[in-house]
């Protein structure tokens, strides 16, 4: 675990908000030299602080309108094959082991409910799938990616 102080709380907060800004410009309004920014940036990439500077893509805005939860049943002693099964299809963002009814809990979206099924019907065909539930969100109120651990 990496301890943050109130500068790599500064530099986590103004990334956060503008995720390409240039690292000089990082260390101007973080109130640090340039070589200091950089080796925080370093420091907290090296540690996993920061696992990237991906760009945060709007399913909806480009096609995929249906987002789902589904609940995976699986056989005992399948876990590796299913989640090696679920990592190839691409409409499957997340795997979760859950405690409850069900084993493995999936973000999934796809672009119609006829694609929805396509989609279930790829994670059924894994050896050891037994059964789905699946629950479809009408709205999303609010997302985080991440707790804020810049105010927290």
């Amino acid at each position: 675990m990496h301890e943050l102080d109130d500068i790599d709380r500064s530099i986590l907060r103004l990334l956060r908000d503008r995720p390409r800004l240039p690292v000089a410009e990082l260390a101007r309004l973080a109130s640090v030299a340039r070589g200091t920014a950089q080796a925080r940036l370093d420091r907290l990439e090296a540690s996993g602080v920061i696992r990237g500077y991906g760009p945060d893509i709007d399913a909806v805005a480009v096609g995929f309108g249906v987002l789902a939860f589904v609940t995976l049943e699986i056989t005992q002693g399948q876990d590796e094959a299913i989640i090696d099964h679920l990592d190839a299809i691409p409409e499957v963002l997340e795997v979760h082991a859950v405690t409850g009814p069900g084993d493995l809990l999936c973000r999934v979206v796809a672009r119609s409910n006829r694609h929805l099924d396509e989609v279930l019907g790829r994670v059924l065909s894994s050896p050891g799938a037994r059964r789905t539930a699946t629950q479809l969100v009408l709205d999303t109120r609010f997302r985080r990616t991440e707790v804020d651990v810049v105010t927290v």
